[in-house]
């Protein structure tokens, strides 16, 4: 009876638990049968256009001249005819000394000469007569010799004294200092009442910032291509730097364009490099001196390239991909060949026509043949808080390869 009884509860309990199993399992038969899920993407279209084969580099700004202002008598400085950081003219006074002791050695050497030149008038008198009077036998030949000979020294010390006058002139000129270029004055290195002495210490640094080189390195194997392209033409040159004005945009770009005017004869053994600099007019001052900037330099430009955002390309096993979503909205993996990058773009050589869309955001969920769906645009809010009109949340998006084109990185 109770070997019955216990049969009886197994078969109950393995009847139980079949029925638990069977009902667990079929809501997860139901789900596999149903549809596939779509995966919300980015997508942009493919397009066709010029893109510029550049070069990018780290320069650095340079005065186009630098001169260190120098006395060039010993003295003292009576005047500073300037503020620091003042924009000066070329031939502008900048410092006077003190030109007493210059002046009277000045009027003393003028005497000087106004005495020897009378002196030297009497003499050749003299030598004249003497020469009349040796003609008619009066005088003997060795007197006439001495007075000839006293004239000509008296003409030579004429000589030096109007050297002398004019060096004295000119020591009295070297006390009105003046600017040597047009440029930017620089820190005042002395004050009025000092004694300077004679091309000692820099009074005062003048630099040059209209115009204004920047001086970048590229490595030695692009050296021929950027000759290359030279020859036939002036190459042009970017220079970006960052914006800190509170008034603009933050972390806006600030570019100025020149043109390149120097390549150096000489590649750096060590850094395998060359050095090039490029010649900006920056008018706007918008590049300074020692400043960090980036560079651009543009050799060509190449027609009908067709070009991705670089989100759209992704690295496997076999190389660069994409996926590229059809009319039905399934995506497909398709290789590619990447030929560069242009700024936020990527050139494609093959693989890619245009006009066809790809997936920039949301790969890592994508296999072949699955389903898409775009992603749909944030809703901008307008003043007051209430939607803006034609920003609704049922609008898609889709993103495109802008218009303009980026100066990118080179070959």
């Amino acid at each position: 009876m109770t070997c019955k009884r216990n049969l009886l509860f197994l078969s109950a309990a393995g009847v139980l638990t079949a029925s638990l199993l069977v009902g667990c399992s079929q809501p997860e038969k139901t789900a596999a049968q149903g549809p596939p899920a779509t995966v919300p993407v980015t997508i942009a279209t493919v397009e066709q256009k010029d893109v510029p084969i550049t070069l990018r580099a780290i320069g650095n700004v340079e005065a186009f001249q630098t001169v260190g202002v120098k006395s060039q008598i010993s003295g003292e400085l009576q005047e500073v005819h300037f503020r620091e950081g003042q924009d000066v003219t070329k031939g502008q006074l900048l410092f006077s000394l003190d030109q007493r002791q210059l002046k009277a050695e000045l009027a003393r050497v003028e005497g000087n000469l106004r005495r020897d030149e009378a002196q030297a008038k009497n003499a050749r008198v003299q030598a004249e007569r003497y020469a009349a009077l040796l003609k008619e036998g009066v005088v003997a030949q060795q007197q006439y010799d001495q007075f000839v000979s006293n004239a000509d020294a008296l003409d030579a010390t004429v000589i030096a004294d109007r050297a002398a006058v004019e060096y004295a002139r000119l020591q009295l000129q070297y006390t009105r200092i003046t600017a040597p270029i047009t440029g930017r004055t620089g820190n005042l290195d002395v004050d009025r009442g000092n004694i300077v002495k004679a091309n000692d210490i820099n009074l005062v640094t003048i630099n040059q910032v209209t115009p204004v080189n920047v001086l970048f390195s590229i490595p030695e194997q692009q050296l021929p291509e950027v000759k290359r392209y030279m020859a036939a033409r002036t190459l042009r040159v970017d220079a970006a730097t960052r914006n800190d004005d509170p008034s603009k945009p933050a972390g806006s770009v600030l570019a100025s364009s020149g043109q390149l005017s120097f390549i150096d004869n000489t590649v750096d053994p060590e850094t395998g490099t060359i050095k090039l600099k490029g010649t900006f007019q920056n008018s706007d001052r918008t590049l300074w001196p020692g400043q960090f900037v980036d560079v651009v330099l543009t050799l060509t430009t190449e027609p009908r390239a067709i070009v991705v955002p670089q989100q759209a390309v992704q690295s496997g096993q076999k190389g660069s991909y994409v996926f590229v979503v059809s009319p039905d909205n399934t995506a497909d993996m398709r290789p590619v060949t990447v030929k560069r990058t242009s700024g936020n773009d990527i050139v494609i050589a093959t693989g890619l026509q245009p006009g066809e869309r790809v997936v920039t955001d949301g790969q890592l969920r994508l296999t072949r043949g699955a389903k898409v769906e775009m992603k749909r645009a944030p809703t901008s809010a307008a003043p007051g808080g209430e939607p803006a009109a034609g920003s609704g949340s049922d609008q898609p998006t889709e993103k495109s390869v802008p218009k303009s084109a980026t100066p990118g990185a080179g070959k």
